[in-house]
């Protein structure tokens, strides 16, 4: 047992408490995956069998990190014994083997969201429904809130107090197209992320044999991040862990943040009327920051009235205070947070790294992108398009999916012409007309267009069956040869390679094209190898990996040296040396859509806990006094988090001397300057690809597809497409150190070089 002995005497006892309901509040950097690793550890070398644990965690990286440490107290081979990752990869796997029970081939697909609204988008059109008042991302969210409150297409029109709602929104279609979205993913073999844990629902309470045996099979079940559960996520646990209530529950109420994602924090506030006899343990010894960071977070988070009482703290150095920056401009924002980084970097030799800028929105990244690169610092923005996102790995998926599941109606309409085959839009629209008429899916459709007649002239019904053979071929192989020899294959068969071998000539943009795809295939050459050596890895297996992925365990660039900038929402979970927490500002941060209700502030709030929370040995705030938004500049106030912290954590500067504006802020003079009337996170144009404004010393009058131009950020580059007219006009310019990069000619600060 000598690894306990790492532990202090809180995590301790939580680690050997083995039996019964268990709550763990864990502050944060309190070692709460630690005491988790150690428990389940702890569990096993007292011949509790792995078999018989459930631990559900944050990321599937997460769980991964878990099983290898783990494994290397009680052996790898019995930690791979143990049920471990997120809600949708270990419930998606059940619903695999008992997927003929509730109507859905075991090789399902899974929808991304962009599949999700493009059936939906489809539905609309079909309804004849104006797609201005059924916006498919609105209609998307309506939908996902129903299944993470369990609520079905047939409760959904049932319910009046629902249907007013969506009468009174002007959306009195709704529970239709519910409806029809829930039969088009069944007809199509497939489910979204919600329906994972909507249909794990349905299993576990229609099929009470199904339900007996996962819970005598997991008698032991451990929930991290308890805070962040949804209703659905809540109730199966608790119908899992019915039987023996052997259930450990970790988490912190200060951390819960994703109420917009359906989390419930009223889950680990009222698991004491769930479980009676709990035990409570509660971690308050602070690990990852220093004193003046613990103390200033514990003085905000007091503040809330809904929470469990804990009292942080640590032996951790005193550390600076936290720094309060005030700024003119939201650019000036930008280029001060910056040389701040450089300034630190130089002084402490320390790695890029061990930096991190935090913001409220991802839209705030620009500011702080061009004053990065302006100084040749390094960066990273998280949440931005992912791989798995982009237009040719999403083909190459697409025939993947297509190989695995034939009925996975949106991977076959982006693919049958994609190389194109000569097989149109108007043929693709009979097909689905034809299927939706015979109530089955396209694939059928297409295999058999004697028994599903349909008006395509013979020449393409020819090309359509040819490319339903290939497919078939594709099928055959799916199950049986390993991922990446299918996946080659593939590739090359369905001429997508050749495809862009071709187009590699015409641009920076297609080579980087061909490239992802070549990235990809080398990713399922490492998943192929990564297998055990009795049992290869599949392409199914691969899709079902790739399907489950989150943001963080896509993340792969941990060695290389950069600043990273994210939301604070990207940031849970993470630690830095030094963390830069932006735009505080009224209407900014707290957003202005939770000034509404105590409720939605108080989440703010512990957003704010987790942001300051992040920081190991410094943390910055800062604040503009103006934000140029519309075209024009807008007062600012600086927000009310930075009021409630306890002013002897605070430090107040102000990195312009010229500024005449006072604010009433504790540490500085004056008075409070107008208030940010307008929402900032409604409608706003991407300032991205827009340069600083500043005089144009080339006409652009002048300017064609072909010149060589000179950018005052970005350098030498060569004009590649030019498009609208006027004060309008813009032109995609490939820089080599920057990529390409669509500007505005009016504000754009460039040099004709030649023609």
């Amino acid at each position: 047992m000598h690894f306990l002995e790492e532990l202090n005497e809180s995590q301790r006892k939580a680690a050997q408490h083995m039996y019964g309901a268990t709550m763990v509040i864990a502050g944060a950097g309190s070692g709460k995956t630690r005491v988790l690793t150690y428990r389940i550890a702890h569990m096993i070398e007292n011949d509790i069998d792995p078999f018989n644990i459930l631990a559900l965690t944050f990321t599937n990286k997460a769980a991964r990190e878990m099983t290898e440490r783990i494994g290397s107290i009680v052996g790898g081979q019995e930690a791979k014994n143990i049920t471990m990752g997120t809600f949708h990869s270990v419930f998606s796997k059940i619903l695999r083997f008992n997927a003929d029970r509730i109507g859905f081939p075991n090789n399902f697909t899974i929808y991304d969201t962009q599949d999700s609204k493009s059936v939906i988008k489809d539905i609309i059109k079909g309804f004849n429904l104006d797609d201005k008042a059924y916006k498919p991302s609105h209609v998307f969210g309506r939908i996902s809130t129903a299944k993470n409150n369990l609520i079905s297409p047939e409760a959904y029109c049932q319910n009046s107090e629902i249907m007013l709602e969506d009468k009174q929104s002007r959306r009195p279609e709704m529970g239709r197209i519910y409806t029809s979205y829930m039969n088009r993913c069944q007809k199509s073999g497939a489910m979204d992320f919600d329906d994972l844990l909507y249909y794990t629902n349905v299993l576990l309470r229609d099929f009470p044999e199904v339900l007996h045996y996962y819970q005598h099979k997991f008698k032991y079940i451990l929930v991290d991040e308890y805070q962040d559960t949804n209703y659905a996520q809540y109730l199966i646990i608790k119908k899992l862990a019915a039987a023996y209530e052997n259930i450990c529950v970790v988490g912190d109420d200060a951390q819960s943040i994703y109420s917009f994602r359906g989390a419930n924090i009223e889950n680990i506030l009222n698991f004491r009327k769930d479980y009676p006899d709990f035990t409570l343990y509660k971690l308050e010894q602070n690990y990852r920051s220093t004193k003046n960071i613990v103390e200033a977070a514990n003085s905000i988070i007091k503040k809330n009235k809904d929470q469990i009482h804990k009292s942080v703290w640590t032996e951790n150095q005193d550390g600076n205070k936290i720094k309060v920056i005030r700024t003119p401009t939201d650019n000036e924002e930008g280029r001060t947070i910056s040389s701040l980084i450089r300034e630190k970097q130089n002084q402490s030799n320390c790695s890029y790294n061990d930096f991190a800028i935090l913001y409220r929105t991802n839209r705030q990244s620009r500011s702080f992108e061009e004053a990065l690169r302006k100084l040749n610092i390094p960066y990273k923005v998280y949440g931005g398009l992912s791989f798995y996102q982009r237009k040719e790995i999403k083909d190459l998926l697409a025939y993947f999916r297509l190989s695995a599941n034939p009925h996975d109606e949106e991977a076959l309409k982006r693919v049958i012409n994609y190389p194109k085959r000569a097989i149109g839009k108007t043929s693709i629209e009979k097909l689905i007309v034809a299927a939706n008429k015979y109530s089955t899916s396209m694939w059928e459709v297409i295999c058999d267009f004697q028994k599903y007649p349909v008006d395509i002239n013979n020449g393409t019904k020819k090309r359509i069956s040819e490319f339903a053979i290939m497919i078939k071929s594709f099928q055959s192989e799916v199950n049986t040869s390993d991922a990446f020899s299918l996946a080659e294959r593939i590739a090359r068969s369905s001429g997508i390679m050749k495809e862009l071998m071709d187009a590699k000539d015409k641009g920076p943009e297609e080579v980087e094209r061909f490239q992802n795809v070549e990235e990809l295939l080398s990713g399922i050459q490492e998943f192929s190898n990564s297998g055990e050596e009795e049992a290869s890895q599949t392409l199914a297996d691969f899709m079902l990996e790739v399907a489950l992925l989150t943001d963080a365990d896509q993340d792969k660039s941990e060695e290389i040296n950069h600043v990273s900038l994210m939301t604070i929402h990207s940031s849970k979970g993470l630690e830095y040396t030094n963390v830069y927490l932006v735009g505080m500002e009224e209407n900014l941060f707290p957003s202005q859509m939770s000034l509404h209700s105590r409720s939605d502030l108080e989440e703010e709030r512990r957003l704010f806990y987790v942001a300051i929370t992040r920081a190991m040995d410094s943390c910055v705030l800062s604040y503009a006094v103006s934000r140029f938004l519309w075209g024009q500049s807008i007062s600012c106030e600086p927000s009310r988090f930075i009021d409630e912290i306890n002013p002897n954590f605070l430090e107040f500067t102000s990195r312009s001397k010229g500024l005449q504006r006072g604010l009433s802020l504790k540490g500085f003079e004056g008075t409070r300057t107008g208030g940010l009337n307008k929402n900032i996170g409604a409608n706003m144009k991407s300032l991205k690809e827009v340069s600083k404004s500043t005089q144009t010393t080339g006409s652009s009058d002048n300017m064609k597809v072909g010149y060589n131009v000179e950018h005052k950020t970005f350098g030498k580059g060569k004009v590649t497409q030019m498009e609208g007219t006027g004060a309008d006009q813009k032109a995609t310019i490939f820089f080599p150190h920057h990529g390409s990069k669509t500007i505005l000619l009016r504000f754009a600060n460039l040099t004709i070089l030649d023609s």
